[in-house]
């Protein structure tokens, strides 16, 4: 039982760590609405990133716990117009669960006091844009911001060449007026919070105290083991925020402190996590997953430093734009950089890497390509030699 232990050593954190997050299980045989609930339940959200040169990110930590599903199948539970989840910045652009949505409103509230009163700030000069955008989704919503009718609905400025239309709905989106109304192709529609809510959620009102100790048990139990920074982080709290809700759950038993020695810091198990004696997993994990979206957890954690490189040249690129870390069983061992070449039919390894003190099992790690391969409807997997694992895994391949 978790209140007996007072001292993990690293491996067995490491191993809670994976198993709160749902690694360490059998994968099902079919994948449908109940698994999918079951994990996002688990972990709370799925963090959204626009960037879909292999896949885009929401997709990727239900394949790396779930195997193979039918994406539309995801979308029409998560991206529908009135369901049982929303997207709002929770750890960043995220779905959650509609239910976590009052608890992030003191969240919303203050977003709205800081831009309102920034002087000079586009909220503060632009009330009649926002008045205008309110009334037509009033009148004409769901909308997506394509289909507003505006002069100043033209792309423009730092945001992404976002348009003013754009860059208004996305403040009344932070500021819980407006909320996410559905996707088409990836495309956010809008609308008015009063128009898609069920009532005892508009009507709910959450203070902020409570909210962030709800938002740090399902941080604990998504993390398993725990720092403060951990817990904070999840949600992105700040840690003055969640220091006295890791003290309640600790009055209250939920939480258990607990030392492991290489981390150097104070640490929280939760009263529920598994202590499994092995993780049997491979998996390839999206930047934004959480088991590695926290860079220094992982470092701390996995001994695994990770930075994405998409935004780094390609000439300084070290190991890739788009590279997912490879787990193996309780380690992060490699990372491969992918792309789906969709027009060809074939997923590209544009390199493949190993980690310093890991061995890699190609055939694992070739039969979890061709399973990727698959899901995502391509017919190959073509290796191209670049990185310490790439010739090996070719010949595994058969490429």
């Amino acid at each position: 039982m978790a209140e007996r232990v007072q001292s993990l050593s690293p491996a067995l954190a490491r191993r809670v760590a994976l198993a709160a997050q749902g690694f360490g299980r059998a994968k099902p045989e079919s994948v449908g609405i109940r698994q999918f609930r079951a994990l996002i339940e688990r972990l709370g959200l799925l963090q959204i990133d626009s960037v879909n040169v292999f896949e885009r990110s929401h997709y990727l930590p239900v394949f790396a716990r779930l195997g193979a599903y039918d994406k539309a199948s995801l979308d029409r539970l998560t991206l529908a117009r009135g369901g049982r989840y929303i997207e709002y910045w929770a750890h960043e652009a995220a779905i959650i669960p509609v239910s976590l949505w009052p608890l992030l409103r003191w969240r919303m509230d203050e977003y709205r006091q800081t831009y309102s009163a920034k002087p000079g700030g586009w909220v503060a000069a632009n009330g009649e844009m926002l008045d205008w955008l309110r009334a037509e989704l009033a009148e004409r919503g769901p909308l997506a911001a394509s289909q507003i009718e505006h002069d100043a609905n033209v792309r423009r400025g730092p945001w992404w060449g976002w348009s003013d239309v754009k860059r208004g709905l996305e403040y009344l989106f932070m500021f819980g007026e407006v909320v996410t109304a559905g996707r088409t192709r990836f495309e956010r529609s809008y609308a008015l919070a009063s128009q898609l809510l069920p009532t005892e959620v508009l009507e709910l009102e959450v203070p902020k105290g409570e909210a962030i100790l709800e938002l740090v048990r399902l941080s604990a139990r998504a993390h398993g083991v725990a720092t403060l920074s951990d817990l904070a982080d999840y949600f992105r709290l700040r840690q003055a925020e969640a220091k006295p809700a890791v003290d309640a759950l600790v009055e209250s038993g939920e939480l258990v402190p607990v030392t492991v020695p290489s981390w150097k810091r104070a640490a929280w198990l939760h009263r529920d996590a598994r202590l499994p004696r092995r993780i049997e997993a491979t998996a390839l994990l999206s930047p934004f997953d959480p088991v590695v979206w926290d860079r220094g957890r992982a470092e701390r954690i996995f001994d695994f430093h990770y930075r994405i490189e998409i935004y780094t040249p390609a000439h300084k690129r070290v190991f890739g734009y788009y590279t997912l870390p490879l787990l193996m069983d309780e380690a992060l061992v490699g990372r491969v950089d992918l792309k789906s070449d969709r027009k060809a039919g074939v997923l590209r390894v544009q390199s493949a890497w190993s980690e310093e003190g890991h061995a890699v099992d190609l055939s694992r790690l070739a039969a979890t390509l061709r399973e990727t391969a698959a899901w995502q409807g391509l017919g190959d997997v073509e290796v191209t030699d670049r990185g310490d694992l790439a010739s090996g895994l070719g010949r595994e391949l058969g490429v």
